[in-house]
């Protein structure tokens, strides 16, 4: 169709798997290119003026962001479906439309299939890379329990970068406090998460009825905070801090491996 925004522009074309014929993934493994990037969104209500994909955006553009700065790094398609709670009864962000969770053993097994494609296909370093607070630890316990797997075999290991979601909570709340912004901070859906949607896509955020609400709380899926101060230039620095956080730690990871 006439004037639809092409799904691989080139830059995109350097670092998706998904953008990249088998021949050209072949010649980059052959190349030396051994690292890729599993990044992890999922589907949940954040608040009534903001899209239920934003994980999964973010995970996407910040991990290519990411995997660019490191070079010889790749990008694997970004998992979008994570646990969220219960549908029977409907709890956590199940209580909202629009939503989607798997159980913890579904996605255990989705996010082991995939590392093990990729280990097969000749990557050493797999990293785990989650946008969502709900499923940290277990991405760490997956990317410990698969180092024990293939222990034997000496070639390939898993990281779980977590300093980049744990940017969120640290360095980056201190940069809002210090901007005069500590009564806002919460937990979801908040004046630092929105800040960073609107940095990383402001399409997913309803700006304009956003700042004509009344003020958002847990009825309306805003956990912990005031969302309608956010803007793009404070969400600027706190993706700065997660790509630099995760960019730091797989270059650490890669250099400690023998």
């Amino acid at each position: 169709m006439a004037g639809v925004a092409p799904a691989c522009p080139p830059a995109a074309r350097q670092v998706e798997l998904a953008c990249q014929c088998w021949t050209e993934i072949d010649e980059a493994l052959k190349a030396g290119t051994r690292t890729v990037i599993l990044p992890v969104g999922g589907t949940e209500q954040s608040g009534p003026y903001m899209a239920v994909g934003k994980h999964n955006v973010r995970a996407h553009v910040l991990a290519d962001e990411i995997a660019r700065r490191l070079g010889h790094t790749l990008v694997a398609p970004v998992l979008t479906y994570v646990p969220e709670g219960s549908t029977h009864p409907r709890t956590g962000h199940m209580r909202f439309a629009g939503t989607l969770s798997i159980p913890p053993a579904v996605f255990a097994g989705l996010v082991e299939g995939a590392a093990e494609s990729l280990r097969a296909q000749g990557f050493t370093t797999i990293v785990f890379l989650g946008d969502h607070g709900g499923y940290q630890s277990q991405l760490a316990g997956l990317a410990a329990k698969l180092d024990r797997r293939w222990a034997k075999e000496r070639t390939t290991k898993v990281l779980f970068v977590g300093a980049y979601y744990d940017v969120i909570a640290g360095s980056y709340a201190d940069h809002l406090r210090q901007q005069g912004y500590g009564v806002a901070l919460g937990k979801h859906a908040d004046i630092s998460d929105t800040s960073l949607m609107l940095a990383v896509d402001p399409s997913l955020v309803r700006a304009g009825l956003l700042r004509q609400a009344e003020k958002l709380d847990s009825a309306d899926g805003v956990y912990g905070g005031d969302p309608r101060q956010a803007t793009a230039e404070l969400g600027r620095a706190g993706v700065a801090m997660q790509v630099q956080a995760a960019v730091e730690a797989i270059s650490s990871f890669n250099r400690r491996r023998p």
